[in-house]
């Protein structure tokens, strides 16, 4: 699979121990234009469990999911990340304004443990989240089906929440998580719930990857499982 990268390394970014991300800001930005209709292209919206904060470039779940079809013989163009660690709901939406990015065939989004963590309203969350996946569908050449949502996880369970009120961080993820579904389900979309996967975490340290608060690689294969079925039917 070739793939033309042009990495964006922003300064500034909060790091880990003040966002319930990594101590590393990634933003990559697929420079190669494609037909959306025909190329086989994924546009990954989201935060630093999109880029994988904390396992290597081929253990993202996009990346995963990638090999997968691979190794099904099936072409797979390229896949365009827009995602940095500690992104809120609102600032994915700027970078989406800045960067303006081209259609794709396919199109994830998961976003909104950021809002979690600075306790914003999840009001604020609804409207925020539904914009994005307007924007998403949009992106997608308006077809909600080619538009695959990921619940959030639940870092509740990772060694770095240890000292913090897991109780209220789980509750509230739920509480996000009711809101990103229900809209996913209003608008047509595909909807992947892997908090129930992260929650795992708390039995198995090796699903929680070395900086102590986000996804191994081995659990991002998990959701990766999930995907490869239905964007290898998008793919066809």
């Amino acid at each position: 699979m070739r793939k033309f990268w042009y990495g964006l390394f922003l300064l500034g970014m909060i790091s880990c121990k003040k966002e319930t991300a990594s101590e590393s800001s990634q933003l990559i930005v697929n420079t190669q234009q494609s037909d959306a209709n025909t190329a086989n292209t994924w546009l990954a919206l989201g935060d630093s469990y999109t880029i994988g904060q904390g396992v290597e470039e081929k253990d993202r779940f996009v990346a995963q999911v990638m090999e997968q079809l691979l190794k099904k013989n099936m072409r797979v163009d390229s896949t365009t990340y827009i995602a940095t660690t500690g992104w809120t709901t609102i600032d994915l939406q700027q970078a989406i304004s800045s960067i303006k990015p081209a259609k794709h065939k396919v199109v994830s989004l998961l976003i909104g443990v950021n809002d979690q963590y600075r306790r914003w309203d999840t009001g604020g969350y609804r409207i925020r989240f539904k914009e994005l996946l307007l924007e998403s569908i949009r992106l997608a050449n308006g077809k909600s089906n080619h538009v695959l949502v990921l619940s959030i996880p639940d870092y509740s369970v990772t060694p770095y929440a240890k000292n913090m009120d897991t109780a209220r961080i789980s509750k509230e993820i739920d509480q996000f998580n009711q809101i990103n579904k229900a809209v996913t389900k209003e608008l047509n979309c595909y909807y992947i719930d892997i908090t129930a996967y992260t929650r795992q975490g708390r039995f198995f340290p090796l699903l929680i990857s070395a900086d102590s608060l986000h996804p191994s690689g081995m659990a991002y294969k998990q959701w990766a499982d999930q995907l490869v079925p239905e964007v290898e039917k998008l793919y066809n």
